[in-house]
């Protein structure tokens, strides 16, 4: 036999292996997905998890703080955030850190109705295996985790092994939302984000949206925060465009002077312009001006509702653009419309 003949048959065998190496890796992934969505457990498909949450106000209440934790029933915010990282001072931390457990375990989780999400110390404080262990040695299941000051994907992966560590008793995966609060952050996002899009093939965690930390970014490039928000302008428009391309939900920053309503409605209105889904919320009274604002208004539904009508008309005509009114009306200005009358109809009643 030639040599040219041996090296055909090495490489046709070669290849077969490799092939059938790589057909069984997808079986046993595919009996894995199976068999976890049989158990009851997503996290290892992200096709089977449940619906987003949609948070137009991620309202946070300090975990320190017993009379306003007995508020919780009484706020109308879609997500409500136990927090125990910057809204309580180090001395707290334990104290804030059992409130939550408590509160967890307790018989007023089931009369909150919305989201009951938790802000966990980050990964630099020193504070987070402590938090995860607490959480764990309790048995609570977490509906939404969020982490703060993720500079890296290192710090990611460190979080999620700590994770996988203490919560191997999930039956199902959670919620996660993550912080860009840093330079590093914003330039790493890109690659961060898609790290933590991946988290589910190995580990009970979802990544459902990113929030902006502007304190903290300002702090990091030596800035002030000026009324009119000029020195974030950048940092916004790259935030939302990285969370647009891995579609992805995007909470601004929080809007401090919170007894200035008119000042909120405008800082509201500009974020949502900028492609914004939501804003952080510090005070009770910032959640219903914040979620109203991220809501279509009556003229803006009005004008959704009619060209998503015309759009149905003409499509079986074959033309790809339409005139609807003095407009010229294209595909995607069709889908913006379909979004505006989709987001109506899952908040009928804006609250």
């Amino acid at each position: 036999m030639s040599n040219v003949c041996v090296e055909n048959c090495i490489m046709f065998f070669y290849n077969f292996e490799s092939l059938l190496i790589f057909l069984i890796f997808r079986i046993m992934v595919g009996i894995l997905c199976l068999l976890t969505n049989l158990h009851g457990f997503c996290g290892f498909c992200r096709s089977g998890q449940k619906l987003s949450t949609y948070r137009r106000a991620l309202f946070y209440v300090p975990a320190n703080q017993e009379r306003k934790l007995r508020k919780i029933p009484q706020l109308v915010a879609d997500s409500i955030v136990l927090d125990c990282e910057d809204g309580v001072a180090e001395v707290s931390k334990a104290d804030a850190r059992n409130n939550v457990i408590t509160w967890l375990q307790s018989a007023r989780r089931s009369s909150v109705k919305c989201e009951l999400a938790w802000r966990v110390n980050s990964l630099q404080s020193g504070l987070l295996e402590e938090d995860l262990k607490a959480i764990s040695e309790a048995k609570v299941e977490l509906e939404t985790i969020l982490l703060p000051k993720v500079n890296s994907i290192n710090n990611l992966r460190q979080f999620s092994v700590l994770f996988r560590h203490y919560f191997q008793y999930f039956k199902k995966s959670t919620m996660l939302l993550i912080y860009v609060e840093s330079a590093q952050s914003l330039l790493n996002m890109e690659k961060i984000v898609n790290a933590a899009m991946n988290l589910s093939t190995f580990c009970p965690l979802y990544l459902d949206g990113v929030v902006f930390g502007s304190d903290d970014y300002c702090a990091d490039i030596g800035v002030q925060r000026s009324d009119d928000g000029m020195e974030l302008i950048y940092a916004r428009q790259r935030f939302v465009s990285v969370c647009k391309a891995f579609k992805l939900q995007a909470v601004d920053m929080v809007y401090n002077d919170y007894k200035n309503l008119n000042g909120l409605a405008a800082h509201c209105h500009q974020a949502k312009s900028l492609g914004f889904t939501g804003k952080q919320v510090i005070h009770p009274d910032q959640i219903k001006i914040v979620q109203d604002s991220f809501m279509p208004t009556a003229e803006e539904l009005g004008r959704a509702k009619e060209i998503v009508e015309e759009f149905e008309k003409q499509k079986t005509s074959g033309i790809g653009a339409f005139t609807f009114h003095t407009s010229m009306i294209d595909m995607p200005l069709v889908l913006q419309a379909m979004r505006t009358v989709k987001l109506a109809e899952q908040f009928p009643i804006a609250q």
